[in-house]
């Protein structure tokens, strides 16, 4: 699998223009980043699978970055109940599919960037052909069996999961690079029952922006990933925990991989 910013990808490395100087200066500012750091992104193609609660976030702050592709794909229609949290719809957009309007909202965000959208299910059977070229995955989904297939696309190609789950005000996020780190199996061995849970909108608000600062810190090359550890937010009284994570070694998923 390529690196973060490497041809392969599909992307070629170019040089920043006096636009990018401009529209990217206050980040090229971070310590680390530069102009390196902002050609990297450039060069990025990032799978953002799902583009409700918490792919509205992540979409809108990789875009606004500056990452050079971003593949959306959701299966689902924008229904009135998702406008509470789900910030790139409005009511007029009901009805109409969530990767196709997310993806017109991100054009007229950033017009210098491509985005590709995929309004159909993943499976098994076309995740390679939907994400098999990516830097990078970000989980912004609500159902473990499609993470879990995911997952098993990370563990194929080494390639990093950002995960992120909301629950009410609690939200989680981590960094996961399998083989070297644990797998998201690892944390869920089994999926749980599918439910209709509760979730105020800034719960993901906060965790898919923390998800993009993930992916964005990956793919420039800068500061230090959640890897090996899950970060717990409650929102109910404002604090935070960290859980250390540790490969599983009877997990169904990677058991298997060698560290």
């Amino acid at each position: 699998m390529a690196g973060p910013g490497d041809a392969e990808s599909g992307l070629t490395p170019r040089d920043l223009n006096d636009y990018d100087r401009s529209r990217y200066d206050r980040q090229m500012m971070v310590d680390g980043w530069g102009e390196e750091g902002q050609q990297r992104l450039a060069a990025s193609t990032v799978f953002i699978a799902g583009v409700g609660g918490l792919g509205s976030p992540v979409s809108i702050y990789l875009a606004a970055a500056g990452v050079g592709r971003l593949v959306l794909c959701d299966i689902d229609v924008i229904d009135l109940s998702n406008l509470n949290r789900q910030v790139l719809y409005a009511d007029a957009d009901v009805g109409q599919p969530k990767a196709s309007v997310a993806a017109a909202a991100l054009r007229r965000l950033n017009e210098q960037i491509e985005i590709v959208e995929h309004v159909e299910r993943m499976t098994a059977d076309n995740i390679d052909d939907l994400a098999g070229s990516s830097d990078l995955i970000v989980d912004c989904l609500d159902n473990f069996p499609t993470r879990y297939v995911l997952n098993e696309l990370c563990l194929r190609q080494g390639m990093p999961l950002v995960h992120a789950g909301v629950w009410g005000l609690q939200a989680q996020v981590a960094f996961l690079q399998p083989p070297q780190t644990a797998c998201l199996q690892c944390l869920f061995p089994e999926a749980p029952p599918p439910s209709k849970f509760p979730v105020v909108g800034a719960a993901p608000g906060v965790a898919g922006c923390l998800q993009a600062m993930e992916a964005l810190k990956y793919l420039a090359g800068v500061g230090t990933n959640l890897t090996d550890r899950l970060l717990m937010i409650d929102g109910l009284d404002g604090g935070t925990r960290s859980v250390r994570l540790r490969r599983d070694p009877s997990c169904p998923a990677c058991s298997g991989t060698p560290i």
